[in-house]
Parts: C-alpha cells; sequence; structure tokens
C-alpha cells in the first residue's frame, strides 16, 4: 500500500475525495449504468433516474464514456448520448455523487474547449466534476476528424499541458505543437474554483514515469488482479512530487442472481458472479492497493435497481 497522502486541494475537492479515499475501495458506475444486449440501450431518458438511485445508495461516481461514432467492428457505443449533454443532465439531476468522463478523446477535441466544458462542469455541479481524458482506441475514427492516430500520445499529453495552462493561469502564455498558440492576449473564464482533478483514462500510450507523476489519478482497463499491488508500489516509487496518485481500473461485470456465485474474471476485463463472491474478489483488490473500480454493467441481465440495490447491499456496505 502506498504511504503517500492526496494533494490537499484534492483531499478538499468535492468529487476527487468521493472517488479516491484513503486505505479504501470506492465503486463508481459506468453510464448507461444498466445493462443492454445490443450496441445501445432500448431506453435512453431513463440515465437520470438511475443516476439518483445510484447516488441515493452510496456509489462514489458516475462515469460518461465519450464514443463519437458507431463502428461496427467494435460494437459498443457506451451512452450512446453526447457526454458533456449527459453530464450537464446528470449535474442538474443529482446533489452529491461525483461526476466524470471516462474519457473524453483528448486528441479528436480541441483542448480550449475542454477546458471550457470541464469548467463549466466543476461550476454548475459544486466541483463534483473530474475529468478523465483518454487518446483514444478506435483507429477508424480519426480520418473523420482529419487526426492523426499514430502521433495521438504525444498530443494527448500537449492537451493536458494546455488545459492546466487555461484553467490555472490568468492571461496565459502557451506554445505547443499540435494545437493553437496563447499569447497573453486572452483569457478563459470562469476560472475554477478549485484545482481541476484530472485523470488518466487507459494507458494512453504513456510510459509509466508520467503517469505516475502527471495525471492526478489513473484508471485502466485489462488489468490482470496479480499485478494491481506491483503496479500501484511502482506508481509510489516514480512518484516525485510526494503526493499520492490514485490507481483504479474498469470491468465488464455481470452481477448474477444468485449471490453466492463464484466469480469468475475472463480476459481480464470480464467479471461474472453473484455479489458476496463479487465483494471477495474486490476485498482482495482493496488490499492490493486499489482505490476505485468503475462497474460496466452492460453484460448483467437483470432491472437495473434490482442490481444497484443488491451491490449496495452486499457489496458497498460491506467493504
Amino acid at each position: 500500500m502506498q504511504n503517500l497522502n492526496l494533494l490537499p486541494t484534492l483531499a478538499n475537492h468535492a468529487g476527487f475525495s468521493q472517488i479516491f479515499q484513503k486505505d479504501k475501495l470506492t465503486f463508481g458506475l459506468i453510464a448507461p449504468f444498466k445493462g443492454y444486449a445490443e450496441h445501445i440501450p432500448d431506453n435512453l431518458t431513463d440515465i437520470g433516474d438511475t443516476a439518483v438511485l445510484a447516488e441515493k445508495l452510496g456509489f462514489s461516481a458516475l462515469w460518461v464514456r465519450d464514443v463519437p461514432f458507431f463502428d461496427p467492428n467494435f460494437g459498443d457505443v457506451g451512452q450512446g448520448l453526447d457526454p458533456i449533454v449527459t453530464l450537464g443532465f446528470l449535474t442538474a439531476k443529482t446533489h452529491n455523487i461525483a461526476l466524470g468522463t471516462a474519457g473524453l478523446v483528448a486528441p479528436l477535441r480541441s483542448p480550449i474547449h475542454i477546458a471550457k466544458t470541464a469548467v463549466s462542469l466543476a461550476t454548475l455541479s459544486d466541483n463534483r466534476f473530474v475529468l478523465g481524458l483518454s487518446s483514444g482506441d478506435r483507429p477508424i475514427e480519426y480520418p473523420a476528424f482529419q487526426a492523426a492516430f499514430e502521433n495521438r500520445a504525444e498530443r494527448f499529453r500537449e492537451s493536458i499541458e494546455m488545459i492546466k495552462t487555461l484553467t490555472e493561469q490568468t492571461f496565459p502564455h502557451y506554445q505547443g505543437k499540435h494545437y493553437g498558440n496563447l499569447t497573453g492576449e486572452l483569457d478563459l473564464l470562469p476560472k475554477p474554483t478549485q484545482p481541476l482533478p484530472m485523470v488518466a483514462i487507459g494507458r494512453a500510450r504513456q510510459e509509466m514515469q508520467w503517469l505516475a507523476n502527471v495525471p492526478d489519478a489513473w484508471i485502466w482497463h485489462g488489468v490482470d488482479p496479480k499485478q494491481t499491488a506491483n503496479i500501484v508500489k511502482t506508481l509510489a516509487e516514480l512518484n516525485q512530487d510526494g503526493f499520492w496518485h490514485p490507481f483504479g481500473y474498469a470491468n465488464f461485470v455481470e452481477v448474477l442472481e444468485n449471490p453466492n456465485a463464484p466469480a469468475q474474471l475472463f480476459n481480464n476485463i470480464y467479471l461474472r458472479g453473484g455479489s458476496n463472491a463479487l465483494r471477495e474478489f474486490w476485498q482482495e483488490q482493496k488490499t492490493q492497493g486499489l482505490a476505485h473500480t468503475t462497474l460496466n454493467l452492460k453484460p448483467t441481465n437483470r432491472p437495473t435497481a434490482e442490481v444497484l440495490q443488491d451491490l449496495a447491499e452486499n457489496v458497498l456496505a460491506k467493504m
């Protein structure tokens, strides 16, 4: 386990401090927060009611994905709805739960627009918003945006630098390679009342040294649970600022009706089992230093309210 603490400004941040708590494993839900059989849910308008229920039951965060196109070779399009519009809606529907992007595809978006979006959501949600950014993993989307897939790792890093500059400096100066330049003649308003938490979503083709120091936290996927402790240890050893940069990961989760059905993990991404066995799996991961897990309930073929209640009673309440 890491012995570092959160940066003080993040420890007091309404959203980030809900998601990442020292010596605790928290649980978030990936939109649309329910199971569905095809590439998009039949009903998209129930997302607000499900979010309200998740908040009531004690989940720590709601995560919204950024999937601009339907690629038949890939299939899933997340919640289907635009992530920013969806988060604005969820901001108005909820009061306390953290809200995040998992993640906005930085190389396909202007960092200026991302910064404006992030500050707007932070302001309207009373600082419950956490900005998660990814580099994107669907090559077929990039030509539609006239964006190069090959240099997305570099543009991902530059986007984060520019967003930080825009949200932290007054009349900022910035000169990059892939985006526009800031010459100190313009300012981005409003400024956030607290520092904007930024989370790397996926590996984003970055070195561990970068992941251990630049983003405030890192959420991966496809993680071998036997490697969790080693990943956490490596992040702590590579850290240079003296603060905790938490680690979490995502799973597709099928919550079976029998709470005692054994937990099974397929390809380090698809987790299936009853809620009691899932709790035991996650309790072990907690001892390895996992700070947050995001649950994508797409493969769960049960009524949404029933599944969330099951997880709340048999997992959240007993961790």
